[in-house]
This record gives structure tokens, sequence and C-alpha cells, in this order.
């Protein structure tokens, strides 16, 4: 295949344009302008990777089947799964935590792992799935959200907590999830745009490589990831659809320095309360007590545990505040259109997606300590206001940060040509230079 007709992709942080190539094992292609990290070998065949979303949801049911801890006062036990533990939360009336528990820990992870099934089953045998275009939309809007990692980390604090009140051992559950969280983390890696680019080499369905010119912008598909020509005077945030998925298709995301303010100050109001009413009510026969997260923190450092009181810390306290933080700065540099550290800025903005979901960590613990510590008339523990404003702060800065476009902010640095990637690795090809983008 000659240069001018191999596939394009997009740098989705500074849409900077480049051919793409096939790399050998241990390569990553990155982007020369940002330095984000546009595809890695993969040694794994699609056969392999149909394996490893079996095997993930077998130990899926087996983690929800069976309790991940157990507690036990004066003769009585109690054991707790993930399932258990959203029940009692909406037993208990907090019907907001619990349902943001459920779908984050248990339907969206159980969903991705279906919509994997559903597309490596017949893509391992050379053919097309069926509605394959609607389900990796699906699976680019569930990804985010499928929090099993933190939930793991959520169970091993809980235990740490509960430690010096009572007897508490691990159960089979426990170590399915941690083998879940390996599976899962490993399944992360297909992306939409990785299974698109999974399905063009079995041949199932076309390559498109669209021809770059003085009149025309190129931009890539958020779903599929197929760059496309568009006209280079239309509205940037006017609605075009992708030649390959339908897939709406922005050349830049509509209104997203006003929806981004929007959430995040939302996510600046709801932050005070998360902070300032208690994420915990604990009653029992030497009184009822209210736990804020600092206040959850501190306790944890006077038990002497003070390795989960930074993690907690760091989780449920810095991540939020780091996250809004950040998100502000991004916007205020944006607003006063600024080029300066554009690069530092892109790192800033990839820091912020990773640790999105982790400020979770303390709405997990909230709802496993209320199904451990579920004796009545004895010890009962439920989640506070705090904790579903917590996890409000939580969906909105995530929200945040997938509202905002950092490709704005690029553009004030003008556009780039059409060349390949650089390689890190074994081997480093040479750039090719190509047509001008627009």
């Amino acid at each position: 295949m000659t240069a001018d007709r191999q596939p394009l992709i997009e740098c989705e942080h500074c849409a900077s344009i480049y051919r793409r190539h096939q790399l050998e094992p241990g390569e990553t292609a990155n982007c020369a302008r940002c330095g984000a990290v546009l595809w890695r070998y993969s040694g794994l065949t699609l056969s392999n990777w149909l394996a490893l979303a079996i095997t993930a949801l077998i130990v899926f049911g087996v983690a929800n089947a069976y309790p991940v801890a157990s507690m036990s006062v004066q003769g009585m036990v109690q054991e707790a799964s993930l399932l258990d533990s959203i029940s009692i939360t909406w037993r208990q009336g907090h019907w907001v935590v619990s349902i943001m528990t459920g779908l984050a820990g248990f339907a969206l992870p159980l969903l991705q792992l279906i919509v994997l099934l559903w597309v490596l089953g017949p893509l391992s045998r050379g053919r097309e799935p069926a509605d394959f275009h609607a389900a990796m939309r699906l699976l680019g809007v569930l990804r985010p959200w499928c929090m099993v990692p933190v939930f793991l980390l959520g169970v091993l604090v809980a235990v740490v907590k509960l430690a010096g009140m009572a007897a508490v051992a691990p159960g089979i559950g426990l170590a399915a999830f941690g083998i879940l969280t390996v599976l899962l983390t490993m399944l992360g890696k297909l992306s939409p745009h990785v299974l698109w680019r999974y399905a063009e080499s079995v041949g199932v369905v076309p390559v498109h490589v669209p021809e770059a010119g003085p009149d025309v912008v190129l931009t890539g598909c958020h779903v599929c990831g197929q760059v496309q020509a568009l006209p280079k005077d239309a509205d940037p945030e006017a609605h075009h659809h992708c030649v390959r998925c339908d897939a709406v298709v922005h050349y830049r995301k509509p209104d997203h320095v006003a929806r981004t303010w929007a959430l995040l100050l939302a996510a600046v109001v709801f932050y005070i309360p998360a902070n300032v009413l208690p994420v915990m009510n604990v009653s029992s026969l030497l009184g009822d007590s209210a736990h804020t997260i600092l206040g959850g923190v501190v306790e944890l450092w006077q038990m002497g545990s003070w390795d989960i009181a930074l993690i907690v810390f760091i989780a449920s306290v810095a991540v939020p505040l780091t996250k809004l933080l950040a998100l502000i700065l991004l916007l205020l540099t944006e607003q006063w259109r600024s080029t300066t550290n554009l690069g530092a800025r892109t790192r800033l903005y990839q820091m912020v997606e990773f640790i999105g979901q982790w400020s979770m960590l303390d709405v997990f613990v909230v709802i496993l300590l209320a199904a451990l510590a579920d004796f009545q008339g004895l010890m009962e523990i439920s989640a506070g206001a705090g904790a579903a404003a917590f996890g409000v702060v939580v969906i909105l800065t995530m929200l945040a940060a997938m509202s905002f476009d950092l490709r704005r902010s690029w553009d004030l640095e003008g556009q780039t040509e059409i060349e390949s990637a650089p390689v890190e690795g074994r081997h480093a090809p040479a750039s090719v230079s190509g047509k001008q983008v627009g």
C-alpha cells in the first residue's frame, strides 16, 4: 500500500493526523506534537481476546456469587458481597448511592463484557457482528464508568477499618475480584477504535482514506476513529455523520467551554456538602456517630493504618480537588487563548481522565461497611447524605472532563501536515511528509 493510501488516524488530544502503519513487537506509536499514545503493538489475536473476555465473564460471576469478606461479632457472622452491599444500601433508603454503586460496580461492567463477547465472537470467525455500529457506540459510553478496580480497593479499605472492631476475614469473592481487575484492565485496551481496526484487519469493514486538500479539514470519528474530510468553511461545531459508522461527527465539540464550566460549577456546589455532611452513620450499643471523609482519614491514621489513610486521603480528598483545579486551569488557559505549555496541559488533561473514577472509593467503602456491620440491635452502619453528594461530584467531574475539547487549545498553534507517527521501541521509521491538512 502506498503512503498516500495508508489508513489515517487522528490524535484525540491535539487533532494531528498520521498515517497508520504496522508496528513491530514492543513498539508504540506516539503523537509527535503532544506525545500522546496513538496505538500500541498487540500480539494478541481476536481469539485470544475472546478467551480473555469469556474468562472475565466467568470470574465476574464467581466474584459476585461469593462474599468478598465476613465479619464476626460475639459469635454472629455477617458475610457481604457486592450485591449484598447494594441491596442493603437500597433497603436503608439510600437509593442514590445504591444506584450509583450498582451501575458502576456491577451492571455496567457486566454489560461491557457482554458487548465484548457480542463483537469478539463473530470477529474471531471473520464475520461482522450484528449491530456492530451500535455495539461500538455503547462500548464507548460504558468504558469510563466501569469501576471494578475501585471497588476492589474499597474492600481492602473496609477490611482495615473494621479490623480494629471485630474479626474480619477475606472471602472467595475478594480473590475473584482481584483476578477480575487484572482481566478487565487487559480488556480495557480494547477500545472501540481498536476493535474497528481489528474489523478492518479481518476484512469485514472497509478502510476509507479521505482526500486531503485546501478546501477540507480532516477529523476523526469519536466512535470508530475513521478520519474523514469535512468542508473547511463549515461551522466547526456543525453536525456531520461518519462515512463508516454513521455516528454524529463534529470537527470540534459544540459549546464545550460553556458545558464544561456548567458541569464544573455544579461539581463545586456538591463538593461542599460532600465534605461537610457525613458519608457514614454508625449506630451501636455505645451510641451513634457520624463520620465525614476527613474524619474517616483521621480515624484510620489514629488506628495506625497510615498507609490506608494516605490512600483514602489521596482518592477522596486530593483527587477530587485536583480534578476541579486542573479543569479550571485548562478552561482559563483556553479562554485566555494561551499556547504556553500545551504539552504539559495535555499531560494534565490525561491525568484528569485517568484519575477520574478513583474518587468513588469512599462510596464503595461505605456500602461495604453497611453490609458487613449489619447486626440488627448491636451495630449498624449506613450511608450518609455526604456519600450521595460525593458520588455526584465524581460523576460531574468525569462528565466535565469528557465535555472539554483540548483540540481547541492546539488549534491556536495552527494545522499540521499528515505524517507517519514516531515510534518508540525496537524500530523507529523515518517520518514521511504528506499533504497539508487544511
